[in-house]
This record gives structure tokens, sequence and C-alpha cells, in this order.
């Protein structure tokens, strides 16, 4: 099944820019996708939420939500709080299922973290993967503090048995610190997993055309990019 997850170490790492990313470089490469956000929080009715707002980047894909909350909460928080049913594991892997039967390509944003839950019952993202067996792409932070969370995430996802193809860096600053240059070598070792790309701080605030055409140059060969680990290394570690 032609499905990706993309998740994050947390909030404002970058998933939805890199969702953007992966859908514009796919499309680029000739082939039809679509994003689907399972739980949207913090936005009215009316309003362009992340999946919108990866549309807008990255070009012709289809959108989809599985639900929306007006308060920036955790899923299952924000819909208790609007009086709502909350969204469920399988209800976000069945709308996955379908939109793959139409596209060669569904990229399925979570909120927040892997383990935020989206009801009573402790539904999370990593349910939502296992149950559609899809990879699960990570996007960390590059500075101090990304080490412990994106090693907890790694080892959360092998111990579901959920394939952990690498990971992306969601914002890699226009002057990096130290932290930042060591952690090119020390990310992938702590999750033992690749680093796929590396999206430049502000990416987001491009124009359309110029991130499509700038995309394939932050994601590596996996991901259907030209980014290569060794020579970005090269360039900006320690």
């Amino acid at each position: 099944m032609p499905v990706l997850v993309i998740t994050g170490t947390g909030t404002e790492v970058g998933k939805t820019v890199v969702t953007a990313a992966v859908a514009a470089t796919a499309l680029a490469g000739g082939r039809s996708v679509a994003v689907l956000k399972a739980a949207q929080t913090g936005v009215g009715p009316d309003e362009a939420g992340d999946a919108q707002e990866a549309a807008r980047l990255a070009g012709d894909v289809t959108v989809a939500e599985v639900a929306r909350f007006p308060e920036p909460l955790a899923p299952g928080t924000a819909a208790r709080r609007a009086g709502r049913a909350p969204v469920r594991p399988p209800e976000v892997a069945e709308a996955a299922a379908k939109l793959a039967t139409e596209h060669d390509l569904v990229v399925v944003e979570g909120a927040g973290g892997l383990l935020v839950r989206f009801d009573a019952a402790g539904g999370t993202l990593a349910d939502v993967a296992g149950l559609l067996g899809a990879p699960v792409l990570l996007v960390v932070p590059a500075g101090l503090g990304t080490l412990n969370t994106t090693e907890l995430t790694a080892r959360e996802l092998r111990s579901r048995g959920l394939e952990l193809p690498g990971l992306v860096i969601g914002r890699w600053p226009a002057v990096a610190d130290l932290a930042a240059r060591c952690n090119l070598a020390d990310l992938p070792d702590v999750a033992g997993a690749p680093l796929l790309g590396a999206v430049p701080e502000g990416a987001g605030s491009l124009a359309p055309a110029g991130f499509r055409a700038a995309a394939p140059g932050w994601l590596a060969p996996p991901l259907d990019g030209t980014w290569n680990a060794g020579a970005f290394g090269d360039r900006h570690g320690p």
C-alpha cells in the first residue's frame, strides 16, 4: 500500500513543511499524491489547515481530513472539549486506504508526536501506522534536546514492529550552532535510522513555485530527492 505516515518528536518541528516537500517531490516525479491530516486542531471550519497548507506549497494534491477541532490541543482533548466524537485510528486507516486506491502516494500527517492521543481509549498515530502496515517518517529538530525525543520515538516505533525508514530535520537553521552540527552524526546513531533530508528553516515562507523547485534538493533518494547526507555533513558538520 503506497502510504507514508509522517510524525514528529513534538509540535512545531516542521511536519507540515516536510509533508509538503515529500508531496512536491513525488509530484515532480510524476506520481499522484494525496495528503491526509489525521486530526486537525486549532483552526476554525473555514480556515486552512495543515493539509491545505501542504497543498498550497506542493501543488496539485488531493487534500483530506478525518476531523478538525477548534482548540489547539491534543486531538482527544480537543474533541472532548468540543463535545464531539473523537478521531479513532481505524477511521484514519480507512480514509488512507481508500485514498491509496486512487493515488500513487498517500501522505498521512499526524498531530504533535507519535503517541499524542486521539481518543479516550489511547488510540494514536502509531496505531494508524500499524493498521496500515505503513512506514513512519520521523521529523526532528536540529538542535539541543532533540536526541532524547528522537531516540524515544524510534524505540517506540520498533517496539511496535513499525518501520522507521529515516529522519528528516524539519528546520535546518541558516546559522547552525555546535549542537545542530554534531547532531548530523548523532541523530542517525541514536535513532538507528538514516538522515533522509534537511529542510531549511523558513522554507514554508517561499513562494510555491520556488518551494516546488527546491524540494527535491532537501530530500534523499529514498524519498525521490537528490539530497546527500554525506555531502551535507561535510559542509555543515563540526
